[in-house]
């Protein structure tokens, strides 16, 4: 079932890429239109603003005289009038039966017509732009629903935005305001899409809900009745800011003038608008310091009796009224005076920024999941409830879950599930079931399917209708070889379920058993055309740092090393592993050269180098027949800003004495500067929490602080939750790996708290298990705040001890239900 956060989440999406244009054109042109009056006087002396003469300013009579005097033919039909000498009067007009709308500016003092001013016609297509994007039809084509329908969509964005980015503490305000411009690439995006929305949520909310006013009569309508039914009854026409309306006979305006000043007591107002609409002439007359022009008194007259059919002082004007009347003011910002104006204006300009990381956050969605698509299907998933072939997965890094995607997609109308949301259910309902399930370390099942491994302690239900078949994948280096793909293999046999073949066992990304197994699907019918299943092919890494972390240490060498990819940039996140292809120590090719008596020529050495050893060469070896070597993995310690993968290995000794072939390959074998054969390879169940603001706790010993010490540099990157890391070594004099740079997330915040445990200081050896012990109140704690737990280190000892540590501490049941739902993650060798 899709969650309620899913839906909002892809809605919110959905209408980012289809409003977010039309919101920044109508964010930066509402910016301007809001202060359109300071840019037009400024950049108009002259003409709106003039210098003051000797006289008084004439009278508004007067100087409808001396207009009517320069224009016989013009009918006013809004004229503006302020009591500051310095600005000039406004007047719109027609000429004749012309109706096209003229305006001009009319010098106070003289009545002298100044003209129209430079950028008149700018603005004009401006506030076209922002009320219809200039589309044809102006406010009754489909340019005023497409504005209206942004305008909806902005109250959307706001409220799911809101929603979608609810911290798990709401109380801290720097969850909500604090911007980290440390961050990087879709990091950042996403930090300023979220808390500049945080900013800017409540101006969005009034722009929008004022904006549907032009936009939708019925909304205009339900406003009126809502908060002032003597303006739904009796309220005059809207025509927008300009007061444009019809004007069927000429007026005698100068003589309505003086019945206005008779009706207001010649009150001295600090800006007086006269609009000329359907015969009646409406009057607004600002008060003095009012904090926008709708701090006014109206007055309405009838403009062939004479006759005041209205009159609203504002001093008397009731709230509702007032919004009504101001809604326009309110849009703007103004009804909260010049700072509301000038934070509305901020907030406007802000909006291109939205549609901008909005699209760049989809783009590398689009990227990710561009990504994946080696284990996605090109067609649309069949639904799980409509299958006959169910593909169930049990995966711990990603690979079990590639191969039973791509299973499914070449099984006729099969579906891919995880194991554990496998039901009796639907093993009862559906014919066939593929299995493909990962062995973690040493026989253990993957943490996401560690529950459904508890139900298979019980006999299943009868399941003789059921054709089943298993891809074990594990390593061979681990007595307990696939043993839980086997595992579940005997389990479904048990309930009588028939096999459709063995099952197949596959060592790592071994592409033989990957062929196997789609060779087998074949001939029960699935697709034959699709292409090897085999990984992405190793690239070149350049070798570019290599330094000892633990001179004098009594421990093994444990070198610091770094690579560069040569292709360009990477990409991984926080918990991926890099895959090296290792080669031999030429001083085990010279040995088995020696006791083989092989001629040693420089082809058969360089194949050597790459290729497992066998036991013995017999008469007639074959060279070409050699097995390739495995690839060996290391867990990333940096974060791909840094343009290299580091990584933290441990020299190991193999069983004849010389170096293991991929420590000793990195840390003595590959010269300084030389090409290393490498990959990225994606480990989804130990990546970073999905939301940032999860608080984290880090726990591992030895190489595995590579794997943590990546969650704490991108958590340093992007910000967020609290972080815990509990680490074991052997000694702090030696062995304590990074320390200045845990130090100093330590003092930055980062690392809201340290232990380290070190088993050769003291009395008596203490490990990491012993630590999380001591704090258990701490990690309960933590994990009542929804903490998720990181393990990173080695499976013997500590890997074990730290679970039935954990195990005592928070409950079995309370450290499965985390495993399924990814809050309890481990990257264990």
């Amino acid at each position: 079932m899709i969650s309620t956060r899913t839906i909002l989440f892809q809605i919110h999406w959905f209408l980012g890429i289809t409003a977010g244009l039309v919101l920044a054109v109508m964010g930066v042109t509402g910016a301007l239109i809001s202060f359109e009056p300071e840019i037009m006087a400024a950049t108009n002396p002259g003409i709106v603003t003039v210098t003051p003469g000797h006289s008084a300013p004439l009278s508004a009579p007067a100087l409808i005289a001396r207009i009517t005097e320069q224009m016989p033919d013009a009918r006013i039909a809004r004229l503006v009038v302020d009591s500051a000498p310095t600005k000039a009067a406004f007047v719109g007009y027609t000429l004749g039966e012309d109706k096209t709308r003229l305006n001009a500016y009319v010098d106070p003092t003289t009545g002298r017509i100044l003209g129209e001013p430079r950028g008149a016609g700018f603005f004009e297509t401006v506030e076209e732009l922002h009320r219809w994007l200039a589309l044809p039809g102006k406010g009754n084509g489909i340019g005023r629903q497409i504005t209206g329908f942004a305008a909806l969509s902005l109250i959307y964005f706001a409220l799911s935005g809101l929603y979608l980015r609810w911290p798990r503490k709401p109380l801290d305000w720097r969850n909500w305001f604090v911007l980290d411009l440390r961050m990087t690439g879709r990091n950042l995006y996403r930090a300023l899409h979220a808390v500049i929305g945080g900013w800017v949520l409540i101006f969005y909310l009034i722009s929008a809900g004022t904006g549907l006013w032009w936009s939708y009569d019925w909304y205009r309508t339900g406003v009126r009745h809502l908060l002032s039914s003597e303006q739904a009854a009796h309220g005059p026409r809207e025509g927008g800011k300009d007061g444009r309306g019809k004007q069927a006979t000429p007026v005698d305006l100068a003589t309505i003038w003086q019945r206005f000043d008779q009706a207001t007591g010649h009150h001295p107002y600090e800006r007086v608008t006269a609009s000329v609409r359907d015969g009646v002439v409406q009057f607004r007359g600002k008060l003095a310091e009012g904090r926008h022009d709708r701090v006014s008194d109206e007055v309405s007259i009838d403009s062939v009796t004479g006759r005041v059919t209205s009159n609203q002082p504002y001093a008397k004007r009731p709230l509702g009224d007032d919004i009504v009347t101001s809604v326009y003011e309110i849009h703007r910002g103004a009804y909260f005076g010049l700072v509301g104006r000038i934070a509305m204006t901020l907030a406007s300009l802000t909006m291109p920024l939205f549609t901008i990381t909005g699209f760049l956050l989809y783009f590398a969605r689009r990227r990710r999941k561009a990504a994946l698509g080696a284990v996605l299907t090109d067609t649309a998933p069949v639904p799980t409830e409509a299958a006959a072939t169910l593909v169930a997965y049990a995966s711990q890094t990603g690979s079990a879950e590639r191969i039973a995607r791509l299973t499914a997609q070449a099984l006729p109308g099969a579906a891919a599930l995880p194991i554990a949301s496998l039901t009796a259910e639907q093993l009862a309902r559906v014919d066939r079931l593929f299995v493909v399930a990962s062995t973690y370390g040493e026989g253990e099942p993957p943490d996401a399917a560690r529950g459904f491994a508890r139900t298979m302690a019980q006999t299943p239900a009868d399941l003789s209708h059921l054709s089943y078949a298993v891809l074990a994948l594990g390593d061979r280096e681990y007595p307990d070889f696939c043993a839980f793909g086997h595992r579940i293999d005997q389990w479904l046999h048990s309930g009588g379920a028939q096999r459709l073949f063995d099952a197949i066992e596959q060592d790592g990304e071994d592409a033989d058993a990957q062929r196997l197994w789609q060779q087998q699907l074949a001939g029960l019918g699935a697709r034959t055309d699709q292409p090897d299943w085999a990984p992405a092919a190793m690239a070149d890494w350049r070798l570019v740092e290599r330094r000892l972390l633990n001179p004098g240490s009594s421990g093994g060498e444990t070198w610091h090393i770094a690579l560069e990819p040569l292709a360009g940039p990477a990409d991984w996140a926080a918990g991926d592993i890099l895959e090296i292809l290792p080669r031999q120590d030429p001083r085990r090719v010279d040995a088995f050269l020696s006791a083989t008596g092989l001629a040693d020529t420089p082809e058969l050495r360089e194949r050597l180098m790459d290729s497992i050893l066998p036991a013995e060469a017999g008469p007639g070896f074959d060279s070409t027949a050699l097995r390739p070597l495995a690839h060996r993995e290391y867990s990333i310690a940096s974060i791909p800003v840094a343009g290299r993968a580091e990584l933290i290995v441990r020299l190991a000794e193999a069983e004849d004495g010389l170096p293991g072939l991929g420590s000793g390959w990195l840390c003595h074998g590959a010269p300084l500067g030389s090409v290393v054969r490498a990959r990225v390879h994606a480990n989804a169940a130990f990546h970073s929490p999905a939301n940032p603001a999860t608080p984290m706790v880090l726990i591992g010993n030895g190489t595995g602080l590579a794997g943590l010490l990546a969650h704490l540099r991108g958590r340093a990157a992007s910000g967020g939750g609290p972080v815990l890391l509990f680490w074991g070594e052997r000694h702090p004099e030696h062995d304590d790996y990074h320390r200045e740079e845990r130090r100093a997330l330590l003092d930055a915040g980062v690392l809201s708290g340290m232990t380290t445990a070190w088993s050769r200081l003291g009395h008596g050896p203490r490990y990491v298990q012993d630590a999380l012990a001591d704090a258990a109140d701490v990690l309960r704690d933590a994990v009542a705040a929804g903490a998720a737990l990181y393990v990173c280190g080695s499976l013997k000892g500590m890997a074990g001890d730290v679970h039935r540590v954990l195990t005592d501490i928070l409950g079995d049941d309370m450290l499965e239900d985390m495993a399924a739902t990814s809050r309890y993650a481990r990257d264990v060798y």
